[in-house]
């Protein structure tokens, strides 16, 4: 909670002006059962009709007073408090951008949502609730106790048995109640993640008739989070009835002994009143006071889970100094070998080779021998484990992060779009491009045919992560958003898997006559897309068997000459 409430500095002001807003209606509070005490004592026992208007009118002065007091108050802790969750949300979702692909796994998606939503608001509530009950009540419980010593401290003694008990009581049921809330965000995490797997698979599902497996984990899930609540609410429901019962106890004792009193002449009847309501407005006070420990618990566990996300530092450091001295694509290899945090076996081992400015270099190899992991070096998604990776001659990790990743464009397999047009997800690439700049990389990644044909041309909105279209025209968008920014390095990890060969020929064809200067790194399946490649590097196990052409690797390397066998075999059945 003290590294998030860093973020109130900003608000300072505003948050104290809260604060005494809130005294303001405290002092107002308190005054009223005086008053009163007084209308009864003074002005009806003595039927003095203009006294008891007079005290009237003021009373009603000071309602106003403190009703000014709180509205003031619920506003400028408004202000404070959504300001905050808004500044706390933008820190969180930065951190969250700055992090690397190995902190990226650590936190489910699923878990990073309920961060961003959930638990920023709890602790955002937490904050006004601060503001305002945690203001109100340490301030109305003293000031209750002075006033209620200052009316008659023999009657005050009640308050030495009545506030032990419920403190005793408040701490046993919140320290049972404290870790289930722990526990309820943890449960809301896989309630998430069931909630976001399913929405995000939901053609699969339907496509294995799979929708009453699906059911039964997520009501397995959401049970299990219900229960867990219902656990934590019933032990925090204890203490309203708890303090109810001890308030009640405590006011017939008052009226018992304050009778007594007023009998023997000790003691007037509007003392007793404004004893009883002083009473009643401490312990409310403590009331308030408890409320707000259950919610502190909960707003202190995600505290806890959002600074978890605050502290964890990123494994790519951002500490080059090193600007590009050319926006050639001189990409150099040099030992390199990595392996993920999680393991200790090595996913690439000894890698060393050199694309010039140009050249198409293609990886090939089995599922699982290292070659997006290749792709993933360059780009500094993860830093190497050994060894080094050279561009135009400098070392990636001394160059500053933002300049290296401009000059790399990258084509995943999974296409990925983002809400818009398709000039604007086109133009996600390169914010800056003109029309024909967007019309250049669109036909150069033979996306503008079945562009033209769409309803609304370029201007046609994409659906949810593109499912207006098919899988092919996706992964020619993805391209065309790549080639726009005109990279020094171009990145294809097998994109183009859900075209076919004649478009896919088309498409490197393309790249050759606009692309001339720019690197290629191709990462394919199909020995068609690789044929053409100026270098193709044979991975095998995270190690290169061989390098060369076609010709080359078709002559001499045996693995090469399993795949080349394999897929043409299948292509003749």
């Amino acid at each position: 909670m003290g590294l998030l409430l860093k973020n109130l500095k900003p608000y300072k002001m505003t948050a104290i002006a809260a604060v005494l807003l809130m005294l303001v209606e405290v002092m107002m509070d308190l005054l009223q059962p005086t008053l009163m005490a007084h209308i009864v004592d003074y002005g009806i026992a003595n039927g003095d009709v203009p006294y008891i208007l007079q005290t009237g009118v003021l009373m009603i002065g000071v309602a106003l007073l403190g009703i000014i007091g709180g509205c003031g108050c619920i506003y400028f802790a408004s202000i404070t408090s959504q300001g905050f969750g808004a500044d706390t949300r933008e820190q969180l979702f930065s951190k969250i951008q700055s992090f690397s692909f190995d902190r990226l796994d650590q936190f489910k998606t699923s878990s990073l949502i309920t961060r961003l939503t959930n638990d920023i608001t709890q602790v955002q509530n937490i904050v006004l609730m601060m503001l305002r009950m945690m203001t109100r009540f340490p301030l109305l419980f003293l000031g209750g106790i002075i006033m209620a010593i200052s009316l008659n401290a023999k009657m005050a003694l009640v308050l030495l048995v009545t506030i032990p008990v419920l403190a005793v009581a408040l701490f046993f049921i919140m320290r049972k109640g404290f870790p289930l809330f722990g526990k309820v965000q943890k449960r809301l995490d896989q309630v998430n993640s069931a909630s976001r797997e399913n929405l995000a698979g939901v053609r699969v599902v339907k496509a294995f008739v799979r929708s009453t497996f699906e059911k039964t984990r997520f009501n397995t899930q959401n049970e299990q989070l219900m229960e867990v609540s219902i656990k934590a609410a019933q032990i925090m429901a204890l203490l309203m009835p708890l303090m109810m019962l001890v308030m009640n106890l405590s006011i017939v004792a008052v009226l018992w002994f304050g009778g007594i009193q007023v009998n023997t002449g000790t003691m007037q009847v509007g003392e007793v009143i404004a004893f009883t309501n002083y009473l009643t407005q401490i312990l409310f006070a403590l009331m308030m006071a408890s409320m707000m420990l259950m919610m502190v618990s909960r707003a202190k566990v995600s505290a806890d889970r959002i600074t978890e996300v605050l502290q964890t530092d990123t494994s790519v450091k951002d500490i080059g100094t090193t600007g590009l001295q050319s926006t050639e694509g001189l990409l150099q290899y040099k030992n390199v070998s990595f392996h993920y945090p999680e393991s200790t076996e090595s996913s690439l081992k000894n890698i060393s080779f050199t694309a010039k400015p140009g050249e198409t270099v293609a990886i090939l190899g089995a599922t699982g021998s290292g070659k997006t992991t290749m792709m993933n070096l360059v780009p500094r998604f993860y830093d190497v484990t050994e060894g080094s990776i050279l561009l135009n001659g400098t070392d990636i990790r001394e160059l500053k992060l933002a300049e290296l990743r401009s000059q790399i464009g990258i084509v995943l397999q999974e296409a990925v779009l983002f809400s818009g047009t398709i000039t604007d997800n086109i133009r996600w690439g390169y914010q800056e491009a003109t029309e024909e700049e967007v019309l250049a990389a669109a036909k150069a990644a033979q996306a503008d045919e079945f562009i033209k044909k769409l309803s609304d041309g370029y201007d046609t909105v994409i659906g949810q992560r593109g499912v207006n279209l098919s899988g092919g025209q996706k992964q020619r968008l993805s391209l065309a958003r790549a080639l726009v920014r005109k990279p020094a390095i171009l990145i294809m990890d097998d994109s183009t898997s859900a075209v076919d060969l004649a478009t896919e020929s088309a498409i490197q064809q393309a790249l050759k006559e606009q692309m001339e200067k720019t690197t290629t790194l191709l990462v394919a399946q199909r020995i068609h897309s690789v044929m053409g490649a100026d270098q193709i590097i044979v991975l095998d196990n995270g190690q290169i068997v061989d390098i060369g052409n076609h010709l080359e690797l078709i002559g001499r390397c045996d693995v090469y000459q399993e795949i080349y066998r394999s897929q043409m075999r299948e292509e003749a059945i």
